[in-house]
């Protein structure tokens, strides 16, 4: 991956290169691994070789500017479709999971909450819960799930499209739950969220954590994201440029200049 870059007046400068080669990866095996992917919508190139390793249990932020390429390479890893993976690989816990469906991906264990959340209309909190649990793998209870959230135990009656943005998210991450799953791949959850339900959904993600579920987290409220992180991944243009401690990015003001705008 070239690290020149034209600046306006058609000169060229050298780009820092903050990605980490695999000399300097961890030495613990990875539990998700995505290596060299490249995906497509329609003609358009989004996903520009991607390459990153996530271990278990650990929360991976996933960064970037709009149109970096992060939604897209959740929807790639998650065997969605669209975009189309045309290259590469993602393992999860040894599975090939890219040759798989997305149905089959999501039956070893990976799980996408995306940004609009897809709650059924028509269904109370209950039936999206249970719905998800029609067929294995099964995981946590509906009880469990409202352990979890009780805001959602309180509304269970409720039709699912009619809570509060807040509690739709809970309510996308509950369902998720309710499936035996090993990665929770989670795209822009505090969007349009009060600061004080972004700390109940950041709470449950920590709970999440130490039942051993991996996190990956793309949040365009970055320093929030970064704060919960272990790691980071920080795309542009639909390659890794970053790949590291989230510590590292929050301290590193170049860093986050260049590629965050904060």
């Amino acid at each position: 991956m070239s690290h020149l870059d034209i600046d306006k007046s058609g000169g060229r400068y050298e780009r820092p290169d903050f990605s980490k080669n695999a000399n300097q990866a961890e030495t613990a095996p990875a539990f998700l691994a995505v290596h060299d992917i490249h995906a497509y919508y329609g003609e358009s190139y989004i996903v520009q070789g991607v390459s990153f390793n996530v271990h278990e249990a650990e929360i991976l932020a996933l960064l970037g500017r709009n149109g970096a390429g992060k939604t897209s390479t959740l929807r790639a890893i998650a065997q969605i479709g669209s975009p189309q993976m045309t290259h590469g690989e993602v393992w999860l816990d040894h599975q090939p999971l890219h040759r798989m469906s997305s149905y089959e991906a999501s039956r070893a264990g990976l799980a996408l909450v995306p940004e609009d959340r897809r709650i059924i209309p028509g269904l109370t909190v209950e039936e999206n819960i249970f719905l998800a649990q029609i067929a294995p793998p099964i995981g946590w209870s509906a009880e469990r799930i409202y352990e979890l959230f009780p805001r959602l135990g309180e509304r269970r009656k409720q039709e699912g499209v009619t809570l509060s943005g807040g509690e739709q998210q809970m309510l996308a991450i509950g369902r998720a739950l309710a499936r035996d799953i090993k990665v929770l791949l989670l795209d822009e959850p505090y969007e349009g969220l009060a600061p004080v339900i972004v700390d109940e959904i950041e709470k449950t993600l920590n709970i999440i954590k130490e039942q051993g579920i991996t996190t990956i987290l793309v949040e365009q409220n970055a320093v929030r994201a970064l704060k919960l992180a272990d790691r980071a991944v920080i795309l542009d243009t639909g390659e890794v440029v970053y790949d590291g401690t989230a510590k590292e990015v929050l301290e590193n003001e170049q860093l986050r200049h260049d590629y965050l705008a904060i």
